[in-house]
């Protein structure tokens, strides 16, 4: 069964030589079979035409690549946006989106988690709650799907956001084994620099991952500047408030040296007033950051609206007299459901249905 099989996309560099030399191969095997994964991303064994036949027998009686079912893909009319939704081997659902930007950018958002446990109120993702942690090679295989579609049409995935459902620290240990795959140059070979990790704000995981040594892109979910508010759309603002959250930013920036961006999902009447910006302008000064103000990609648990261009820009405006860099984010695949858990929520609901009218 495929439960029972090696997840190869699990396998860091020695743990792929390790098994090479229980199969009684040559270590040289182990690179070959690593070039199989990533640099030609082949979805077989039979594929690895470099590898003795019964080799390649031998690992298809006892590993896998991979193991994602693709149950649906949508295509946005309105953006450059793919969204696929997978199933896992153990049924559970994950969504992927790839979005193409006219600079010749190709990010993939990828998952980290089959569902979250920080119960954000506006996320579609927080509201169904946690299911269990994907491992590394599941993470990463989502870069690799789009990496092997990209590469067909003669691009290459240059970006990766771990910004798509879960929270990456909260799945710390395979969150890091991944990032180091996607940047390994025997691995997807994606720089740092080009890779981006979004939180919700777990101090004690902030800290740690400045002590990593790389130099990937941190991204905060703030959206308020007082702690009430901000613990009535972030529960885990009750464990580690603004003040701490902003110590462990001050400390990313001071490791690291990089700018730390804190995302705002601006909700109109609620986190869009020309006070709250004043609050959060003052809140920021003196940090090496930027904020990514980001309309609300309305969800069915959640009655918030988005913010109209006109209180954005006053907004935005307060920011720029405090001296905090800012920029608006483009909605992409509003029209497929792109937000985090939202093509999940409702195939799971459109089968629910099926299944009542059965």
């Amino acid at each position: 069964m495929t439960e029972t099989l090696i997840n190869l996309y699990d396998l860091s560099d020695a743990e792929l030589s390790a098994l090479m030399a229980e199969l009684n191969q040559p270590a040289f095997r182990a690179k070959q079979l690593a070039e199989w994964l990533y640099k030609h991303k082949v979805a077989t064994f039979e594929a690895m035409t470099n590898l003795p036949k019964p080799l390649r027998e031998t690992l298809a009686a006892r590993a896998r690549i991979g193991g994602f079912v693709q149950v649906a893909e949508q295509h946005s009319a309105e953006s450059a946006t793919t969204k696929r939704l997978y199933r896992l081997p153990d049924a559970q659902l994950i969504e992927s989106v790839l979005m193409e930007y006219e600079d010749g950018r190709r990010t993939a958002c990828i998952s980290t988690q089959a569902g979250c446990a920080m119960g954000c109120v506006f996320c579609a993702t927080g509201q169904m709650g946690f299911a269990r942690h994907l491992s590394a090679g599941e993470i990463v295989e989502q870069a690799i799907h789009f990496a092997r579609l990209l590469e067909g049409e003669g691009e290459r995935l240059s970006n990766v956001v771990l910004m798509g459902m879960g929270e990456p620290l909260h799945n710390y240990e395979n969150t890091l084994r991944a990032i180091r795959r996607l940047n390994d140059p025997n691995g997807l070979n994606i720089g740092q620099r080009h890779i981006t990790l979004s939180t919700v704000g777990l101090v004690p995981e902030i800290k740690r991952f400045a002590e990593e040594g790389l130099q990937v892109g941190l991204a905060i979910s703030l959206h308020a500047a007082t702690d009430a508010e901000r613990s009535a759309l972030l529960p885990i603002n009750r464990r580690y408030p603004i003040r701490e959250v902003l110590e462990a930013a001050h400390y990313y920036v001071a490791k690291t040296g990089r700018r730390v961006t804190f995302e705002w999902a601006l909700i109109r009447g609620e986190n869009d007033t020309v006070e709250q910006a004043e609050r959060l302008g003052a809140l920021l000064r003196g940090l090496l950051c930027h904020v990514n103000l980001i309309p609300l990609n309305p969800t069915g648990g959640y009655g918030g609206a988005p913010s109209d261009p006109v209180r954005v820009e006053a907004f935005q405006a307060v920011l720029a007299r405090h001296g905090i860099s800012s920029t608006v984010r483009v909605r992409r695949g509003i029209d497929i459901q792109a937000g985090c858990g939202q093509l999940k929520t409702e195939v799971l609901r459109r089968q629910r249905t099926r299944r009542t009218a059965s």
